[in-house]
């Protein structure tokens, strides 16, 4: 059994239990130098063996795996599901006759929402958090550029843009977004040396220019960094429910 482990957005706390576990029990760790914090290594026995995959191609990932014996750890920042490259390596272990299990993490999405004291879905504001990324280095399928997606108006989350803060909110503009639209770089989130800077798609990305961010943060865009909206009606007394009746 391969075990493809949620490793949290970066403090070693916000692992799972399951996922502190499985590296307790661990004989080969290979985990996602350039992102998941090195603190998390210290959990592993003694005689475990760590492989950093941040120098690592997926075939030599893959030979790893299978040349190990027992319990291995393929360890993802945040929740493997999200941009984690998982899928590939999966099918490739399954070739081989391999068996696979995904342990869910925390985000950094989520972590980043922590960070600014946040909910992504406001009554009266948006009720859809759309997760996506900047065309760069490798592209994104046509109907799903920025700016198609900045015309639903809806709460957005940006992974692996950060380096293209200018350009994603041009593009985020050009959209449908006004240059008031509320925005957010959460730089690594849940980490000691967090930054969080808030404005506007006008004024983001010069904050971050000034303060040196330009990998390892997340873009957020939408009304639910502003101060309008409307109370739920999940504890509206005039509001009805199967738990409650209303009051009168």
């Amino acid at each position: 059994m391969i075990h493809f482990v949620g490793a949290g957005p970066g403090a070693p706390d916000l692992i799972t239990v399951r996922g502190q576990r499985l590296l307790e029990e661990a004989d080969l760790v290979i985990y996602a130098g350039s992102l998941v914090n090195p603190e998390l290594l210290y959990l592993c026995k003694p005689e475990c063996v760590i492989m950093d995959s941040a120098k690592m191609t997926l075939d030599e990932v893959i030979d790893a795996i299978t040349s190990a014996e027992g319990c291995v750890v393929r360890l993802h920042t945040g929740d493997p599901s999200i941009f984690g490259a998982i899928r590939e390596q999966m099918d490739a272990l399954r070739a081989q006759g391999l068996s696979c299990e995904v342990v869910p993490g925390v985000s950094s999405f989520c972590a980043a929402a922590a960070s600014l004291q946040a909910e992504y879905t406001l009554s009266g504001v948006s009720q859809t958090v759309i997760i996506s990324r900047m065309a760069g280095r490798t592209p994104v399928p046509e109907k799903e550029n920025i700016r198609s997606l900045a015309a639903h108006g809806a709460t957005m989350v940006l992974f692996l843009s950060s380096g293209m803060i200018p350009a994603v909110c041009a593009e985020l503009i050009a959209g449908g977004y006004t240059e008031q639209t509320p925005a957010a770089v959460v730089y690594k989130a849940s980490w000691p040396e967090e930054i969080v800077l808030r404005g506007t798609l006008l004024t983001i990305a010069e904050q971050a220019e000034a303060r040196g961010i330009g990998k390892t943060a997340l873009i957020l865009v939408g009304g639910f960094l502003g101060d309008d909206y409307e109370l739920s009606k999940l504890y509206d007394a005039s509001f009805s429910h199967g738990f409650r009746s209303a009051k009168p």
